[in-house]
């Protein structure tokens, strides 16, 4: 269905809104005149060279950008584009004539906010945001494809008062929605200690026409991840239609520009709903309601929109869904504490048959929270028993790992690590709600059958936290781990006959195709071979899929015709082949949720490594967003390759590049995480013992002129070894 068959449905033939599309229309020339004045006082301050960018991102003036063409960098390119737009608001007042000022409003609130970024990277002090950069958009990339994250409100005006305004927030945390906020809604949110922020994907845009901010953070996830030409406005309008599930709320007194801004939205296919009583010459039927009641106006923002909701409502005290998923509990805020060598600590899944199990039972052994002091250091086990007919002793590691994203999706309780390494708090918030560990189980209990229906038939759970039972049963739980690694050091891709496929990253880059093996995560990070294996099992029909290894045509590159065939047929004829060991010769397709990217290094005849957490520059002259915007969207990129960090530590490390000898350069931070595996692989490979400290990084420099007589003097293996390029 084409975008003007959506939007004619709206409209009963005579009863087109024409108050609304007027003050649409007066609401798009108060917005562009008062962008063309801030446009005139720059230009006569600054000059027409000056340049004009938003920090950590590789889009330039994104808006701008994706639906015109415009590659806008100095302010001089500026009044044209303004110009043109301006003059597509125009009468006759119709529907599509108010969705063109929509879009001219969006480009004058673009060129009002980027205006802000000349002098300073932050022109907002916090809790005020701004611009969101590339890295928060990529780092949410995997979540919003597979709808952990099933859409985005966008929330603007003031609300009744701020304990309504807390309760909507809360409604769509809750519901694990992504929220973008402006205006005075802000601080009434903030004076009812609603956590936001990027931690919590609820951010706080600033006021006016920085709710422009979450536009171009909608636009830039259709060039990242769809691979959207920028200036094919109508493929992009499609795509944000079709996958981005968006929607505003406004709340409180409308006015002409919020109005304007408002069809901008709907201009991108979001709907708006308002609290406002509105005339029927202001109503526009699925596109821009009102719903007064505000216990109704989620659920009615929600079916306009047809976001399907993932998230379950758990009997708990505590709000929970993936928006806490980045909470961190600082040591002020926290009420107790368990692991982290302050106390034993272990987390154990394992499986058990029918007889030994009671489906929903939760067992606190030892004392509950309310039985320990403030600040104590408290010994914890949590051993989760599953039973399921088509569970696997192979999926124990899978949903062991599970434990921390589930407990993390609770609000004021946090996890770090897993097995015998978790690091836990508690807040006094969570506490003063009434926290129990007991609760601990009771959101385990219903994550897993959501999430694993399909292997997970019985789920009981037991917490530990007597001394005595705790060190106990994680004496057993140690054996555990030890068989379950045993068998984890078998799984080599020589000794399997079926790779998986990983469509996950299809809802936003149409023609990428992952392959995992047991030796080749998903490069998200996310996606194991066991993963996907569990996966299929849970639905035989989703995104992962069984794919016949077959009979090699490349071993050491790692290309197989089955896959080969698979991968053309699921990338819609765009990849004919694919070496799953090599970043040079028809590497794999890249979608945008990488965890990393590898860049050959020409100058050093290695490579370096680029990660979403470091935003600096690079040896190969670009950021991590740059990078990503030229290697993503589902592109075969010979010489780039996204991974997940995993994939490092490998035993098929691009074995027919070179392996991990050609690792020239990458940032301290993953030094420090990767360090002891890394060096343990390196030695095994031959390369020596602390292999890690003769790579460069970025104390060393960041252009590879700064780094090559670092290396020379390092001895490093790659400037010795063969033309990486190949004969």
């Amino acid at each position: 269905m084409s975008f003007d068959e959506i939007y004619n449905g709206a409209i009963e033939e005579g009863k087109e809104p024409k108050l609304l599309f007027k003050q649409a229309q007066e609401g798009a020339i108060i917005a562009t005149s008062y962008a063309e004045i801030l446009l005139t006082k720059a230009l006569k301050k600054y000059g027409a060279d000056q340049e004009i960018k938003y920090p950590d991102t590789a889009y330039y003036l994104p808006v701008i950008a994706c639906l015109s063409g415009d590659k806008v960098t100095t302010l001089g390119q500026l009044p044209a584009v303004l110009n043109k737009k301006r003059a597509q608001i125009f009468e006759p007042l119709t529907f599509e004539n108010a969705r063109l000022a929509g879009e001219a409003t969006l480009f004058a609130a673009e060129i009002i906010e980027a205006l802000k970024y000349i002098e300073t990277e932050k022109p907002y002090e916090e809790p005020w945001l701004g611009f969101i950069g590339d890295p928060v958009v990529r780092k949410y990339g995997i979540k919003m494809v597979d709808w952990t994250i099933p859409g985005e409100a966008i929330i603007l005006g003031r609300a009744k008062d701020s304990k309504a305004a807390a309760k909507i927030v809360a409604k769509l945390m809750g519901q694990g929605m992504m929220l973008f906020l402006s205006d005075e809604v802000i601080e009434q949110l903030l004076e009812e200690n609603v956590k936001l922020g990027l931690d919590y994907i609820a951010y706080p845009l600033g006021n006016f026409t920085q709710v422009v901010h979450a536009a171009n953070y909608a636009l830039r996830a259709g060039m990242m991840f769809g691979n959207i030409t920028p200036g094919d406005t109508e493929a992009q309008r499609d795509y944000q239609r079709r996958r981005i599930m968006a929607f505003g709320i406004h709340l409180g007194e409308r006015d002409e520009v919020k109005t304007a801004a408002e069809f901008g939205c709907i201009y991108l296919g979001f709907p708006i709903v308002t609290d406002q009583v509105l005339s029927p010459e202001e109503t526009l039927n699925d596109w821009y309601v009102s719903e007064p009641d505000y216990d109704k106006i989620v659920a009615l923002a929600m079916e306009i929109r047809g976001v399907k909701l993932t998230n379950i409502e758990i009997d708990i005290p505590i709000n929970q869904g993936p928006a806490f998923e980045g909470e961190t509990i600082r040591k002020g805020d926290m009420y107790y504490e368990m692991g982290n060598n302050k106390s034993e600590a272990f987390e154990l899944v394992r499986m058990v048959d029918a007889d030994h199990i009671e489906d929903g039972k939760i067992t606190v052994v030892g004392p509950e929270t309310n039985e320990f002091n403030e600040g104590d250091k408290i010994p914890i086990g949590i051993v989760v028993d599953i039973y399921g007919r088509k569970m696997q002793e192979d999926f124990e590691g899978v949903l062991e790992r599970r434990v921390h994203y589930f407990i993390n999706y609770g609000e004021g309780i946090w996890h770090v690590n897993q097995r015998d390494t978790v690091w836990m708090r508690i807040s006094k918030e969570a506490i003063a709600k009434g926290f129990r560990f007991k609760d601990y189980g009771e959101l385990l209990i219903a994550k897993y059958k959501q999430e694993y229906s399909a292997i997970v038939d019985r789920v009981q759970v037991t917490i530990y936290t007597d001394k005595e039972e705790v060190s106990k049963m994680h004496k057993e739980a140690k054996d555990i781990y030890t068989q379950r690694d045993n068998r984890l050091k078998e799984l080599r891709d020589e000794k399997v006959d079926i790779f998986y496929s990983c469509l996950l990253c299809q809802s936003f880059a149409p023609n990428h195709v992952c392959v995992l093996t047991p030796e080749h995560v998903g490069l998200c990070g996310a996606v194991s071979w066991l993963d996907a294996k569990a996966a299929y099992e849970i639905d035989p029909n989703g995104a992962n899929q069984p794919v016949e290894k077959g009979e090699a045509i490349d071993e050491e590159k790692g290309m197989w015709q089955t896959c080969n065939d698979y991968f053309y047929k699921e990338s819609h004829q765009s990849v004919e082949k694919v070496n799953l060991y090599t970043m040079m010769d028809s590497p794999a397709t890249s979608c945008g949720c990488f965890e990393a990217i590898m860049s050959v290094l020409f100058e050093c005849n290695g490579i370096m490594i680029a990660t979403r957490n470091h935003t600096g520059m690079t040896p190969c002259g670009m950021t991590f967003s740059t990078l990503a915007g030229s290697c993503g969207g589902g592109v075969q990129t010979p010489g780039f390759l996204g991974i997940g960090r995993s994939y490092l530590l490998s035993g098929k490390f691009i074995p027919a590049d070179g392996g991990r000898a050609r690792i020239v350069w990458m940032p301290t931070e993953l030094k420090d995480e990767i360090r002891d595996e890394f060096n343990a692989a390196c030695e095994e490979e031959g390369l020596g013992p602390n292999f890690i400290d003769k790579i460069a990084d970025e104390t060393v420099g960041t252009s590879a002129d700064e780094i090559l007589p670092w290396l020379e003097e390092q001895g490093h293996p790659a400037l010795t070894m063969p033309d990486i390029m190949g004969e």
